[in-house]
């Protein structure tokens, strides 16, 4: 496999690459090979500090969401670091655990089914069981997911930020659920924002911002950006045929 990369619109200190991935959404083969395209490239240009950043979403609607987190709690298909960002999906899943009724209902209508069914979890369950019937490593990975990252000219969270606010002032609110006024903005911000949250059918790349998810469970694609020093280049696998409804 060989890379095509091109200018990106900020920088990474030398020797960090970054392999982001956009929202995954239960398309556990997609995933599957998304993970093993990062490792070939790994294997045959290996990195200094490299890093594997999923950016929200691995859950919900997709085929097989119990062994997207399964595979991602087993840890990083590379040596280096592993960083999971916090998506409205699993932000949804997290309150429905804790709140029930409204919250829960609100969730399974979002693609919630679909995990309860991944997990083996009847539908009349009470949503405070739900956690308890849950593997541990995957509610791990649900729990300990993080709403942003700062790495040298790039911030790296799930939905965007609110244009004008600087970094350190956006609310987690923004940072999973916001599209407008961000997508729309030409602002310049602190840093360059890397997103996903909105499906698009081709990565976004604009100066202030590159929007990966490209609808893998819609039947578009898995992306996944690659950063280093000034550069970028993608890698891409198709989404599943048949999305679960």
């Amino acid at each position: 496999m060989s890379l095509e990369f091109r200018p990106a619109p900020s920088a990474l200190p030398r020797g960090l690459r970054v392999y982001a991935i956009g929202d995954v959404h239960g398309c556990a083969a997609s995933h599957a090979a998304i993970l093993g395209m990062i490792a070939e490239d790994y294997d045959a240009r290996p990195a200094l500090e490299p890093l594997v950043v999923h950016l929200g979403d691995l859950i919900d609607r997709g085929p097989d969401n119990a062994a997207v987190l399964a595979r991602v709690a087993a840890g990083s298909p590379i040596p280096g670091r592993l960083i999971n960002l916090l998506g409205n999906h699993e932000a949804l899943c997290l309150e429905a655990m804790m709140e029930g009724g409204d919250a829960a209902r609100h969730w399974r209508r979002q693609g919630g089914d679909a995990c309860l069914a991944d997990w083996g979890i009847p539908k009349r369950s009470r949503p405070e069981d739900w956690a308890a019937l849950i593997p541990p490593e995957q509610l791990a990975v649900l729990r300990e997911a993080r709403p942003c990252l700062r790495l040298g000219g790039y911030f790296f969270t799930h939905a965007g930020i609110r244009p004008g606010l600087s970094l350190d002032q956006q609310n987690n609110e923004d940072l999973v659920w916001i599209r407008e006024p961000f997508l729309s903005s030409a602002a310049t911000h602190e840093a360059v924002v890397v997103h996903g949250h909105t499906p698009r059918s081709e990565v976004t790349l604009r100066p202030n911002r590159i929007g990966i998810d490209t609808g893998a469970v819609y039947g578009g694609k898995l992306t996944a950006l690659v950063l280093e020093d000034d550069r970028l280049a993608l890698m891409q696998v198709p989404g599943p045929k048949k999305p679960r409804k």
